[in-house]
């Protein structure tokens, strides 16, 4: 009698269920199955051959993906006297195989174990595709297969570049087998990696003063947090002689050389999320991956560029958003030249954090005489002063307009009127 086994399956007469066995087999080592044979093995034979032959065919060229005909061999065989279909599948080359209406998830994509067809996890369908395609993220088969492209399309045709499925494949956002890669999906609205904003009070993380987090394309993302930043970048004035100097709290173009180099560089094969974390004195740009394998932070300052993802980075390259290769540090550091504090990289086992000083709060920078003079020209023009205006007019946070307005009392520059809330501050 004949038995199933780790690659036998037997079917007394055609089911659907035939395209998940045949998808379990090409995941697997292969294997055979008849149709026309009971579960127990006894031979039944088919009435119609030929019709039987032509639904299992064109279901499965139209319900399995990749396209698995090339592994597939279906005939009509004799057994025991009687007709029965054979349906041969050896291994595919493009795992994992799935089934059309269920995608590659669980419910759509099978191995076969013992005498069986078994659904498999997401994390093992992760690693089928890494094994097939490559150690590289962005060039893998996407999970989701149903992407839709707004922000991606919209963004194309602001910078007067042609979108189309040429296109996605020229990019790579289109694999050889004719499916999205994970390049697609990170400038998909679908994308699942997000980007995290925390601002906190003070130097360190004891109180939050705000939160957000930004999901959607790549360059969505991007967008709308480099908008969050900017709210943030406050404006301080100081007045040199007749001259009123404004001066921005971070270098606009080393944020935006920050931001990119967070998006472009890290490793998404991890799924926390990218975080910026602004503090009064500092804000912080922390990525999934370190250095790329064989880079050192030395190679990086001398402008070596390696990216972890390739074809990310063309994208970014084609669409103007960054210039060329292994300049961006350079840039942020040329933004800090003058000062005495500089911008911190650095690299740990699956991390990379890039700080960048608060340019308003280094104190040699920015002469406590300077702050001074636009409180007292502040005073002299509206008659008095509070510690909330100071704030607004110098770029100083909460404690350092205290302490400001404090020795300035001290020096006898001004006095104070009042008390609690409502103190003002007038000239001495």
């Amino acid at each position: 009698m004949l038995l199933e086994d780790s690659n036998t399956e037997f079917k007394e007469v055609y089911v659907n269920d035939v395209k998940k066995e045949v998808v379990a087999f090409t995941n697997t080592d292969g294997g055979t199955i008849y149709i026309g044979i009971s579960d127990d093995g006894k031979v039944v034979g088919l009435d119609h051959l030929d019709s039987v032959m032509t639904q299992a065919s064109n279901a499965l060229k139209d319900g399995i993906k990749p396209d698995v005909m090339p592994f597939v061999k279906i005939s009509s065989v004799e057994l025991e006297g009687k007709n029965v279909v054979k349906i041969e599948v050896a291994t595919g080359t493009n795992k994992p195989y799935y089934l059309s209406d269920k995608g590659l998830k669980p419910s759509g994509v099978y191995v076969r174990k013992g005498s069986s067809s078994q659904p498999v996890s997401d994390e093992a369908i992760r690693e089928i595709i890494i094994q097939t395609s490559g150690i590289s993220y962005e060039t893998c088969r996407s999970m989701n297969q149903e992407l839709s492209f707004t922000s991606f399309t919209e963004k194309m045709k602001e910078r007067k570049l042609d979108i189309g499925v040429s296109q996605f494949r020229t990019l790579h956002l289109i694999g050889e087998d004719g499916l999205y890669t994970n390049l697609a999906l990170l400038l998909s609205d679908q994308c699942e990696h997000t980007l995290k904003l925390a601002v906190f009070q003070g130097t360190d993380k004891a109180v939050f003063r705000d939160r957000k987090e930004f999901s959607g394309s790549v360059l969505k993302q991007l967008d709308e947090m480099y908008e969050a930043i900017d709210r943030y970048n406050k404006t301080q004035s100081t007045i040199k002689g007749l001259y009123r100097i404004d001066k921005r709290d971070y270098d606009e173009e080393a944020l935006r050389e920050a931001l990119l180099n967070c998006i472009v560089h890290r490793d998404y094969s991890f799924s926390a999320s990218t975080l910026v974390n602004i503090y009064d004195d500092r804000i912080e740009f922390v990525s999934l991956g370190g250095l790329v394998k064989g880079l050192s932070m030395d190679a990086i300052y001398m402008g070596v560029s390696q990216s972890r993802n390739p074809n990310l980075a063309a994208v970014f390259y084609r669409m103007k958003l960054i210039e060329s290769y292994g300049t961006g540090i350079g840039k942020i550091r040329r933004a800090y030249k003058e000062l005495s504090r500089k911008p911190v990289f650095e690299s740990a086992a699956g991390a990379f954090r890039l700080t960048l000083p608060n340019m308003n709060a280094i104190a040699d920078d920015t002469p406590e005489s300077d702050v001074s003079a636009l409180v007292v020209a502040y005073i002299k023009e509206n008659g008095s002063i509070s510690r909330l205006e100071t704030e607004k007019i110098t770029g100083l946070k909460v404690t350092a307009a205290y302490k400001l307005l404090k020795e300035m009392c001290a020096e006898h520059l001004i006095k104070s009127v009042g008390k609690g809330k409502l103190t003002k501050y007038v000239m001495d």
